[in-house]
């Protein structure tokens, strides 16, 4: 038997169209995945081309394929992608979702689901993943979108506070009608302040966000 101790480390790949969100899962990982040798790909060009663009394109999901290949290759525990608008490109390729766990605990909390976001190309990947999630269940749902629109651009200049007031808008107009509301794009978090729900007319609303389901859900599938 080989000594305690003496077994390969555990590593994942995660790949980001977003350079910032680095820092962010380097944190949770060191949270939840104690002892995992995380490594990151970062390619901003692939979400830049579908803003820019407004769809995910075929040249989009062959870049995206080829980066997905690369990871792939040197035969890690795990690949994830953590950007939503680019998420359907991973799906053929044995590449992990970032927010395919919020997906499945949204249509678990709620038949009205709404989906904030700070892009519009984000938005249907997300609704779709969401109405996916709930076939599989063998459920139905409602999906309604709010898109706080320029956050995204503010938050890249900088301007954090703006971003987060547009953000928090886009939430409150939601939480009046839904059952629990799912942040599309993991970048949006930082605008709730730690907060997990909205209270609106005597309700709690529960907000979803995708970097630490995600992580939870790897951590289960790793068993560390």
């Amino acid at each position: 038997m080989a000594e305690q101790g003496t077994s390969k480390p555990r590593r994942v790949v995660l790949i980001h169209t977003v350079d910032a969100n680095r820092a962010a899962f380097d944190k949770l990982c060191a949270e939840l995945l104690p002892g995992v040798q995380v490594e990151h790909v970062v390619d901003e060009s692939l979400l830049e081309d579908t803003i820019r663009l407004g769809e995910l394109t075929d040249d989009v999901r062959q870049r995206f394929a080829r980066r997905a290949e690369q990871a792939l290759a040197s035969r890690p525990d795990a690949v994830v992608l953590t950007c939503s608008s680019v998420g359907p490109a991973a799906d053929p390729l044995g590449v992990q979702r970032i927010d395919q766990a919020m997906a499945e605990r949204a249509v678990a909390l709620g038949s009205k689901i709404g989906v904030a976001a700070t892009l519009p190309t984000t938005l249907g990947p997300t609704s779709d993943l969401i109405r996916a999630a709930a076939a599989r269940a063998g459920t139905s749902v409602e999906v309604r979108t709010g898109l706080a629109e320029g956050a995204f651009a503010l938050l890249a200049a900088g301007d954090t506070a703006e971003h987060d007031r547009r953000v928090r808008e886009t939430l409150e107009r939601l939480a009046e009608w839904a059952d629990v509301i799912v942040l599309a794009q993991a970048s949006m978090a930082r605008a709730t302040g730690g907060a997990d729900h909205l209270e609106v007319g005597g309700r709690h609303v529960p907000i979803l966000t995708s970097p630490r389901l995600g992580l939870e859900r790897l951590k289960e599938t790793l068993g560390v």
